[in-house]
């Protein structure tokens, strides 16, 4: 008996599982990246900041500073920074704090905020209840705009080995444009034998 089909069937097998291969990499570098800030968001891992639904329920008699930075990238025509440099809190306490971006051009502008926290072991530490970066930000044409943080550093971050010491937490925000966000169709009225309706 002829071994050809035996290899016409193997052939096969090593050209399917090559295939399977080739896509399952490819699939695994989409998900690369959702999946590292997913990492990040969880971890702190490189100055990932939390996002949390409550304030804290405690408040150390222990203060730390928290400096506030901002930049734009890619051409962004926008001025933005914070109102206040830095703010001096108790650990555990909530602040309110605004940043301001004003669209330094005549046409309207959209942008996406990213942002991380040093020293980057803090991340795991600085909650945000609210933030403008939740959202992207579109500006018309000369707007200015204040836009709102709302944090705490969570108390635990006393008890982090790598923190000892540390008093001083920089926040920093960074602002790349993005494609503007399509207009929303508005309804149409037609008329159609005497009647009004909408499409």
């Amino acid at each position: 008996m002829s071994d050809a089909p035996k290899r016409k069937v193997s052939d096969r097998t090593i050209a399917i599982s090559c295939l399977a291969f080739f896509f399952g990499m490819v699939g695994m570098a989409f998900a690369a990246v959702p999946l590292y800030a997913m990492f990040c968001q969880v971890t702190g891992y490189g100055g990932t900041t939390q996002r949390v639904e409550q304030m804290s329920d405690t408040i150390l008699d222990k203060k730390i500073t928290v400096r506030f930075d901002a930049n734009t990238s890619g051409g962004l025509p926008w001025q933005f920074e914070p109102v206040q440099r830095e703010v001096t809190m108790n650990i555990g306490e909530t602040k309110l704090i605004k940043y301001e971006a004003k669209n330094i051009v005549d046409k309207p502008t959209a942008g996406r905020a990213s942002f991380n926290v040093t020293p980057q072991a803090a991340g795991a530490y600085f909650n945000k209840v609210e933030c403008f970066c939740f959202t992207d930000t579109v500006l018309k044409p000369g707007e200015d705009l204040e836009m709102p943080v709302v944090f705490f550093v969570d108390p635990d971050i006393v008890n982090a080995p790598e923190l000892k010491g540390v008093n001083t937490i920089t926040l920093s925000y960074t602002f790349f444009p993005i494609p503007m966000p399509a207009p929303v169709a508005a309804n149409t009225e037609v008329k159609k034998n005497g009647t009004s309706g909408q499409l």
